[in-house]
């Protein structure tokens, strides 16, 4: 039962975490945020000591069962390596522990050192996360737009359509494209390569896993040497020759359990028990043979390809005003200080605790965090308000963040945070430009920072213009957003490096 157990756990864990990532209704998260704060390299930056204790402890019991079992990255390494079908596809090959560490040490370095893109790089739920927000996330909303435009038909509000593109997106997407292309190759050709060479979280807790209670173990007696134990370990730890598992590698997968037709392999506490010499002579008689060992598999194929061919059906349709004048999109003003969500404190705590899984950026309702694309703080969550701004009653980007970036803020202490202050641009606003009442800035602000003035004190007729007290100004993004001038707003947010309480 274990495999199968296993296989359950994970599956329950990896659909839950992916679909956290999909999700674009808001609902979700409220149930399954928990995944995430589970997983060990957030809870190590947020300090989450409880989470931590109790993941080592479930280590030192059970072996790297949260490899196999929660991290999703381990499991989508597992689904790809289950699609190649050949049988007794891997074989034992010692630890490359020298890349092991190496990777180890630089990720530590980079986290002490506050290099916030390395750890972004290395670490396997912010991997997973890239891959589910910036290359399946499109994909399930263009499904979404797809029943939505039927539903549209048969005139059904089941679905409603959705934005398909996240400004900004560029980079991660490159980001996220190379490293599904180096995971799925690795699982693809050696199963768990990836996480018993160049994973982090995994090294670390191989240290713990030398010592679990539970183990592979060998029955000397029943073992017939035929290697079914070896070619179908993904972690490529069993060398059968020996009889010996390298338990810092083994993540407790079942699977040479349930390919031993001998029943010398079981998953059981206690000790080890030392290894029984075999009489060469009985040995030689009881080797036979074995139409295992023979390579039967099947030509491996890869389906999926016909998903990636709906976003070609994505319609291409200008946005009108009334159907009378092309609507131009606005286009993001070069901010001097970037602007980071209530809840992060300050551009540093972002900076030194996010992980860059991209989680906030998917949840965000409004369409206002996407990744950054400066190198100091790349793939990290910056806002901006093209699409829309940063509601007061809005907190859910703090609700899932599991390392700490983003603290959780109620909706009141939201209200009062100070990100950032509106600043008003006189050559783009259109009471000056093209002599129209205006207005917008002021009608939407929720904090009524901004008041409408005359642009000459001295002429009550002169066209009005917004002013900004920048004491009361939250920098939520409403004036930025809300303001028609195109393509650059006549008034726009910036950010601060430390938030303010107003």
């Amino acid at each position: 039962m274990l495999r199968k157990t296993r296989i359950a756990l994970a599956t329950i864990f990896f659909v839950a975490i992916t679909l956290m990532f999909l999700d674009f209704t808001g609902t979700l998260h409220h149930w399954l945020s928990w995944m995430a704060k589970i997983q060990f390299l957030p809870a190590v930056l947020a300090l989450n000591v409880i989470v931590i204790i109790a993941l080592v402890v479930l280590t030192l019991i059970f072996g790297r069962i949260y490899c196999s079992v929660i991290c999703p990255l381990g499991v989508f390494q597992d689904v790809i390596a289950r699609l190649r079908r050949k049988k007794n596809k891997y074989s034992y090959s010692k630890a490359v522990s020298w890349l092991r560490y190496t990777m180890l040490g630089v990720m530590v370095v980079a986290i002490v050192a506050g290099v916030s893109s390395v750890v972004q790089l290395l670490a396997p739920y912010s991997a997973y996360g890239r891959i589910a927000t910036a290359i399946f996330q499109p994909i399930w909303k263009v499904g979404n737009n797809l029943l939505a435009a039927v539903a549209e038909r048969i005139d059904s509000y089941a679905f409603y359509r959705v934005e398909t593109v996240v400004p900004a997106m560029g980079l991660v997407l490159g980001v996220a494209i190379a490293t599904l292309i180096v995971v799925a190759l690795l699982a693809w050709l050696g199963g768990r390569t990836y996480c018993n060479t160049i994973c982090p979280v995994g090294t670390v807790l191989s240290f713990f896993a030398r010592f679990s209670w539970f183990k592979v173990r060998f029955d000397t007696e029943k073992c017939r040497d035929c290697s079914l134990c070896s070619k179908n370990c993904k972690a490529s730890c069993i060398d059968y020759k020996s009889h010996a598992v390298d338990y810092s590698r083994c993540v407790a997968c079942g699977n040479c359990i349930e390919k031993c037709k001998f029943g010398a392999l079981s998953y059981a506490p206690g000790p080890i028990i030392p290894k029984k010499a075999k009489d060469s002579t009985k040995s030689k008689e009881s080797k036979a043979s074995n139409p295992a060992d023979v390579d039967s598999g099947k030509r491996a194929f890869l389906v999926g390809a016909a998903l990636a061919t709906t976003a070609a059906m994505a319609q291409d349709k200008k946005k009108v005003d009334g159907g009378l004048a092309v609507i131009q999109d606005k286009v993001a003003p070069k901010r001097q200080t970037p602007i980071t969500p209530p809840g992060s404190l300050s551009a540093h705590n972002m900076a030194s605790h996010c992980t860059a899984c991209q989680l906030c950026v998917s949840e965000c309702p409004n369409q206002v965090l996407r990744p950054s694309n400066d190198l100091s703080t790349f793939m990290q969550p910056i806002m901006s308000y093209e699409l829309g701004y940063c509601r007061p009653e809005c907190n859910r980007c703090s609700e899932v963040c599991p390392a700490g970036a983003i603290r959780p803020i109620s909706h009141e202490d939201k209200s009062s945070t100070q990100i950032g202050h509106a600043v008003w641009i006189k050559k783009n606003c259109i009471p000056l430009t093209d002599g129209v009442e205006c207005g917008n800035c002021a009608r939407h602000c929720p904090v009524g920072a901004i008041e409408m003035v005359p642009s000459n004190p001295d002429d009550e007729e002169s066209a009005y213009v917004p002013a900004v007290n920048e004491s009361r100004c939250i920098g939520c993004g409403a004036c930025e957003n809300l303001c028609p001038a195109r393509p650059f707003s006549a008034i726009y947010v910036e950010g601060h490096e430390v938030h303010k309480e107003v």
